[in-house]
């Protein structure tokens, strides 16, 4: 029985936790982030979304990947960047960016990330 709880106990142990962004969320500026974002990943799928009715630090948006279902999410801005579904955009300077996909492979269920630039249109 001993031997199990070593084994959990190494478990949490093994890797430090990511300590949390120390920033707050504080309002960003709605001309900045408001419309539509494009790009390409580097498989060939092209990929959009808009981002809509920023107030303060919060936003909608609308992202479709491929021929894949359009997804709608309500998000939260902060460090310049937001999450939807699997992907993070991260906004480096004014219309530009890079958006980081997890993808699932579901015959095989190994992960790969997809990383690709985007452009404000």
């Amino acid at each position: 029985m001993g031997d199990i709880f070593s084994v959990l106990a190494a478990g949490y142990t093994a890797t430090p936790p990511t300590p949390p962004s120390r920033a707050t969320y504080v309002p960003v500026d709605a001309t900045v982030w408001e419309g539509t974002w494009k790009g390409t990943y580097s498989t060939g799928e092209n990929f959009s979304f808009t981002v809509s009715n920023v107030e303060g630090f919060r936003a909608k948006v609308k992202y479709q990947s491929g021929n894949g279902p359009i997804k709608y999410q309500d998000v939260l801005i902060k460090d310049n960047a937001f999450r939807i579904g699997d992907s993070k955009f991260l906004m480096s300077k004014v219309d530009h960016g890079t958006i980081k996909t997890v993808v699932t492979n579901p015959a095989t269920g190994q992960s790969t990330l997809n990383s690709a630039p985007v452009d404000r249109i």
